[in-house]
């Protein structure tokens, strides 16, 4: 909210400087930012008494729009990536995967860790955990587990995201 639709009684009063001008009426207020050729911007509404500042309002909405910018500059979204194994992999196969899923997780994505069953291989399942234990050794110094392994259909899934 800016100059006349602050419609409060009493304001706390912030000058243009950023010194405490203390707690006023809005009237009073808005003719000290008028004599300044500035503007009254409320900007912490929910305080008691609410929090104006005299600033050029042109100004201050493009500083928060850099300050937003900035921040979504910074955020990073994640992405899950996905290692695919089988019950029947060799000790080779599952270190380049598991090298694989090392460069997945050092650059901050989280792994999706699956071992996919096809036809008879449904008969040693109980086997297949000791498979994703292995592979989550080979990561145990940079990775986590997010998700225990767990059956999902044909396939035994496993989440994995990097140490903090």
């Amino acid at each position: 909210m800016i100059n006349e639709k602050i419609r409060d009684k009493e304001i706390r009063l912030i000058g243009q400087e950023g010194e405490q001008l203390g707690i006023m009426s809005s009237r009073e207020a808005m003719k000290l930012a008028r004599e300044a050729g500035l503007d009254l911007v409320k900007v912490a509404p929910t305080a008691k008494p609410p929090v104006c500042k005299i600033i050029d309002y042109g100004k201050y909405r493009y500083e928060m729009a850099r300050k937003e910018k900035e921040a979504k500059k910074k955020q990073r979204t994640m992405e899950v990536k996905e290692v695919r194994l089988s019950p029947n992999i060799d000790t080779n196969d599952l270190n380049t995967k598991a090298n694989q899923a090392r460069k997945f997780i050092s650059k901050g994505d989280k792994v999706k860790v699956t071992l996919r069953f096809r036809g008879r291989e449904m008969a040693h399942v109980n086997y297949s955990k000791q498979i994703l234990d292995a592979f989550y050794e080979k990561l145990e110094d940079v990775a986590v587990i997010d998700k225990a392994p767990k059956m999902e259909g044909r396939s035994m899934v496993m989440f994995l995201s990097e140490k903090r």
